[in-house]
């Protein structure tokens, strides 16, 4: 079982950045491949940027490709998302998830067996 909690949300202007973090619990951590989702009100929960277990290989989604970074700190059992430029469409829960079985990091959400619970990313115009 891994526990997980994201941070780092809040209300941010358009062209603003934001930092959010999810910290890990219960296993180790560098085991999982790890995901941030997203769910906009009245829209499917939408891939947004996956990393590896060594976090040597990284996926971002067409729509935030050069304004998102992923990344994860195994000591820290941390995995973060930087987000940049961003924009009113980018508003939305963001979710981390962790894929178990050493497996590698998907784009899928089925995929993956734990998830957090959330954090609230609001962008104004």
């Amino acid at each position: 079982q891994v526990q997980l909690v994201e941070s780092g949300g809040g209300l941010v202007q358009a062209g603003g950045s934001l930092r959010l973090s999810c910290a890990a619990s219960g296993r180790t951590f560098s085991n999982y491949a790890m995901g941030w989702f997203r769910q906009a009100p009245g829209k499917e929960r939408e891939f947004v940027a996956a990393i590896s277990r060594s976090g040597g290989s990284t996926r971002y989604a067409d729509s935030v490709k050069g304004r998102v970074t992923i990344s994860r700190d195994n000591a820290k059992n941390t995995v973060y998302l930087q987000m940049n430029s961003l924009k009113p469409e980018d508003t939305a829960v963001y979710f981390c998830a962790a894929r178990g079985g050493y497996y590698s990091d998907s784009i899928y959400s089925d995929n993956y067996n734990y998830w957090g619970q959330g954090t609230q990313v609001t962008v104004s115009s």
